[in-house]
This record gives structure tokens, sequence and C-alpha cells, in this order.
């Protein structure tokens, strides 16, 4: 019985190390913020700044996959949810504003999980 619980910790402290190298290139939230920060004045309703676009083209860029598109989906709606005065229309708009093709609209009522 010891023989067994010791095996299971220590297949237990393989898959804690592995799973980081499994996940990865996903998109994580942090990323996600990272690259939209610079979007915040214009999603407030201010001048679209130059590095908006470019962190907007970045982060579609490494969506690459339907989960990391799903997890940047999600990533938004909840970081938006956290920028009092955000103006939705502008964020709709952005896409066309930075030439970016986005495959959904992005609001508050986008179900991510149909997210392609």
């Amino acid at each position: 019985m010891a023989a067994m619980l010791k095996l299971a910790c220590v297949l237990l402290a393989c898959a804690v190390l592995v799973a980081p190298y499994a996940a990865e290139g996903a998109i994580t939230c942090g990323t996600v913020v990272s690259k939209m920060t610079p979007c915040i004045s214009y999603l407030t309703g201010g001048a679209l700044p130059p590095s908006c676009c470019a962190g907007f083209k970045s982060l579609v860029a490494a969506a690459k996959t339907t989960p990391d598109r799903q997890a940047a989906c999600n990533c938004l709606k909840s970081a938006a949810g956290g920028i009092p005065g955000i103006n939705f229309g502008n964020a709709a708009a952005l896409p066309g504003k930075c030439g970016v093709i986005l495959p959904y609209k992005f609001s508050p009522s986008t179900d991510c999980t149909k997210v392609q």
C-alpha cells in the first residue's frame, strides 16, 4: 500500500511539472490584458493610439486555435467588465479601425463558446 501511495505521489508530481509545457502556446488572460492595455483610452472615448492596433493585431495573430480564440474572448469580456465607462461601440469598431478581421462582434453578450 505504501508503494502505491509513493507511486501516486510521483505521478502527481510529474503531472504538475509537465502541465505547463502541455499548455504552452495557450493564450492567457495576462497576455490578453497586456496586449489590449494600450486600447483603454480609445475604449473609454479617447483617440485610437497606434500602440492599440499593434497590440490588437498581435493578439489576433497569437490566437491561432479555437480554444485560444475562445479564451481570448472570455478574457476580453472579463476585463471589459472592470473598465468603467467602456464604450462598446468603440470596442465593436476596433477591428475595422485596426484593419483586422475578427470573426465575431465583440460585445458583453458575445457567447465565447461559439467563437471559432
